[in-house]
Order: C-alpha cells, then sequence, then structure tokens
C-alpha cells in the first residue's frame, strides 16, 4: 500500500476512473472523476477558474471537502535561475493545517514535455514524495508518455507503472474531454489525480485561465 493523502483512496484492486473535463464558461473548468465500475464521483478538481488564483489547484473528495490544495512555487532569484518550475502539493490534517507530501518539478521549455527520459533530467516532469526518505523506497517518480495524447503512465524509480492515462473507448473516444486513468492496486487514488491535476494545468488545459 502507498498512502501519501489517505489510506482511504489505497484499494486493494485495479481501479478505473473516468476523468472529465468541465467547461470554463459554464463552471470555471477542472474536472471531476468518477469510478467507472459504479459511476460514482470520487474526485473534483478545480483551478484558477474557479478559485480565482493562478497556479493553485485544489483536490476535493466526491463531497466537495478539500484533500490536496497544490501551488506553483513562488519565484524569486534561485527560482528564475532554475531549468525547472515547481509544484507542491500539501495535504490537510483534523485541524485544517497544511502538510508537504509531494513535489513536482517540470521543465521550462514545454518543447521538452513531449517525451520520457532517463538520461536528462531536464527532459522528464519528476516527482518527489515528501518529506525526502533515507531508507526504503526513494518515492520518485516520472511521467512517462505525453499527456495531450492521453498516452501516458506515472512511473516509479524502477520502471513500474502506478498509473496510466488513456483515452476513452466508445463513442467519446475522439474527444479529449473524457479520458481514463488506470491505477494501479495499493496506489493513492487522491495523489493520482494531484498529479493529473498538475499535469492539466502544464498543458494549459481545464484548470488552467
Amino acid at each position: 500500500m502507498m498512502a501519501i493523502v489517505s489510506k482511504v483512496y489505497c484499494l486493494p484492486t485495479e481501479a478505473a476512473l473516468a476523468v472529465r473535463r468541465r467547461p470554463h464558461a459554464v463552471s470555471g473548468g477542472g474536472f471531476v472523476v468518477t469510478d467507472c465500475s459504479s459511476t460514482r464521483v470520487v474526485f473534483r478538481v478545480d483551478g484558477c477558474g474557479v478559485l480565482g488564483t493562478s497556479g493553485e489547484l485544489v483536490v476535493k473528495d466526491g463531497d466537495g471537502d478539500a484533500l490536496l490544495l497544490i501551488r506553483r512555487k513562488a519565484g524569486g532569484i534561485v527560482q528564475a535561475m532554475s531549468i525547472h518550475k515547481k509544484w507542491k502539493g500539501y495535504t490537510y490534517d483534523y485541524e485544517g493545517a497544511q502538510k508537504l507530501v509531494f513535489s513536482i518539478k517540470e521543465p521550462h521549455s514545454s518543447s521538452s514535455l513531449s517525451c520520457f527520459s532517463r538520461s536528462s533530467s531536464s527532459s522528464a516532469i519528476k516527482i518527489s514524495l515528501e518529506p525526502r526518505k533515507t531508507n526504503g523506497p526513494d518515492g520518485i517518480f516520472h511521467i512517462k508518455g505525453h499527456f495531450p495524447h492521453r498516452d501516458c503512465s506515472i512511473v516509479d524509480s524502477g520502471g513500474n507503472t502506478i498509473a496510466q492515462i488513456q483515452k476513452e473507448m466508445g463513442e467519446l473516444m475522439a474527444s479529449k474531454d473524457v479520458y481514463r486513468v488506470i491505477v494501479k492496486a495499493g496506489i493513492d487514488q487522491a495523489f493520482v489525480c494531484g498529479v493529473i491535476a498538475v499535469l492539466d494545468h502544464i498543458y494549459g488545459e481545464s484548470t488552467a485561465c
């Protein structure tokens, strides 16, 4: 089991989730995630079209309670000199305090985002669990493939796929507004949803303004 947000979202079996983008004009953008086996809404994601703040995302559960706050790191001299832009994901405890649980690095150049490369850290989107651990699994993941094509995976440092994003089959297969996410058994679905929210924003889709 890999609980990052909560063990509640780590199921013992593989899960298929459907992601449906919300139109900016009607509901401010973002997207809704449903369980394909029950059609139950399990997550909702709001971006700046709802929140009114650029570079900020909120992942909520099916009832609308906030699970994750994800922010793009504020600029500065160090950030400006870096080849990466950085996102940070925070959970909330029972008192409402925020706890950093993961960070995501993206290259400045959008041309670097189209493929996965182990040999160059500047050409891959890197995900790190926080705080960093000195023993056990290193908590490092990468994005393999191309998100806008709905053909990419989240893979760990050993090359194992923990979640896969793919085109929806059937009558909606030609639409980018609906796609499927396969989450492996024991993987935190809320964490995966947070990563997808950042990918959506990076590529200027439903969570971006």
